[in-house]
């Protein structure tokens, strides 16, 4: 896939683990709730994501609706994630969710963090 959108996207497999997910919490069938990511300072290489379910927006969020999956993140966090695909992995070596940034220039070998 190529991004051009501007947009966060969601992998087939990001997608079914969320549904699992809401459903586990009790709020899949909520249309309130959504998925909000975000980048918060720390992490080894200096930023790390953020995943939650949430079901309140604030007035700067930015809302994206991929792969039936409403994701949502504050305008800063956007300004990091703007064209990052979240993808969810469950291999041998699986990490679970995990963020595909082409904006990170540098990331750990946990995953969870990186640089621009």
């Amino acid at each position: 896939m190529t991004a051009t959108d501007n947009a966060i996207y969601v992998s087939d497999k990001a997608r079914d683990k969320v549904r699992q997910l809401m459903q586990e919490a009790g709020v899949a069938d909520d249309p309130a709730y959504f998925v909000r990511v975000g980048v918060v300072g720390g992490g080894c290489s200096g930023l790390s994501y953020k995943l939650d379910f949430d079901n309140e927006q604030k007035p700067m969020d930015q809302v994206f609706e991929d792969n039936d999956v409403k994701v949502v993140t504050d305008l800063k966090s956007f300004l990091y994630l703007v064209n990052t695909m979240l993808d969810f992995s469950d291999g041998l070596n699986g990490k679970g969710f995990f963020f595909n940034n082409p904006n990170a220039s540098r990331t750990c070998g946990c995953g969870e963090s990186f640089a621009v």
